[in-house]
């Protein structure tokens, strides 16, 4: 993927990364669109799932904005399942509405790796869009990560590629520097569900693990992060 974002030092004429929109409130599109365009992103909408899948059909997209909730047909979570049925590789952004639980793991198997939460900040749009995009750049080669930030995004990158033994490998990094990050214990938990490797796991983990519902708790997360950890997967 040729994603470009915007900088001074960037080359002249590149072309433009391609963002898709995916709400059903106009008002919001409307401040995505500011919010991106000012980056120098190419914008593109839709106010429903269909319309989106249509978009989809006329061009690629370098990342899609998919809102949680849409009235009167598909919400964005079946609009995933359909994007992944048709072979539509965009790299997602979930949107969810403060209160709403996604289902973090089904959007994870589905392809989708990051998620926001309305009402969401222009500056807070612009950083994951940008990461998602760099994210999806090819790497240089034999570049390694050292903080946790870094390990994660590498982390995020080998899923949406399905590297899971790269992905593994970041994650153990990350665990190793904050044993405690929600955000890398998620990534562990929607990379096993992917690889449906918590089959395997179940004994080790207990019905807390089993089932689909269930928030993770400190100890249940401890626990993932012990058997992760241990290389048993």
């Amino acid at each position: 993927m040729e994603a470009t974002i915007p900088s001074d030092a960037q080359e002249s004429n590149p072309r433009k990364a391609k963002v898709l929109i995916v709400d059903d409130e106009s008002n919001v599109r409307l401040m995505f669109r500011s919010a991106l365009e000012s980056i120098g992103l190419q914008v593109f909408e839709a106010d429903s799932a269909a319309k989106a899948l249509e978009q989809c059909k006329m061009r690629e997209h370098d990342v899609a904005l998919l809102d949680l909730r849409m009235p009167g047909g598909m919400d964005g979570l079946e609009l995933l399942q359909e994007m992944a049925d048709q072979k539509i590789r965009t790299p997602v952004i979930m949107i969810s509405a403060v209160g709403e639980i996604p289902n973090v793991v089904s959007a994870m198997k589905l392809g989708a790796i990051d998620f926001l939460k309305k009402p969401i900040l222009p500056e807070e749009l612009r950083n994951v869009v940008r990461d998602v995009l760099i994210r999806h750049e090819p790497e240089e080669a034999g570049k390694e990560a050292v903080d946790l930030d870094g390990l994660l995004h590498r982390a995020k990158r080998a899923i949406n590629l399905r590297d899971f033994e790269t992905a593994k490998s970041e994650l153990i990094k990350a665990l190793e520097i904050n044993p405690d990050s929600p955000q890398a214990l998620n990534l562990v938990r929607g990379m096993l569900e992917m690889r449906e490797e918590h089959k395997a796991s179940q004994r080790g983990l207990g019905r807390e693990f089993r089932a689909e519902k269930t928030a993770f708790t400190p100890r249940v997360m401890r626990r993932i992060y012990n058997l992760f950890h241990s290389g048993n997967n």
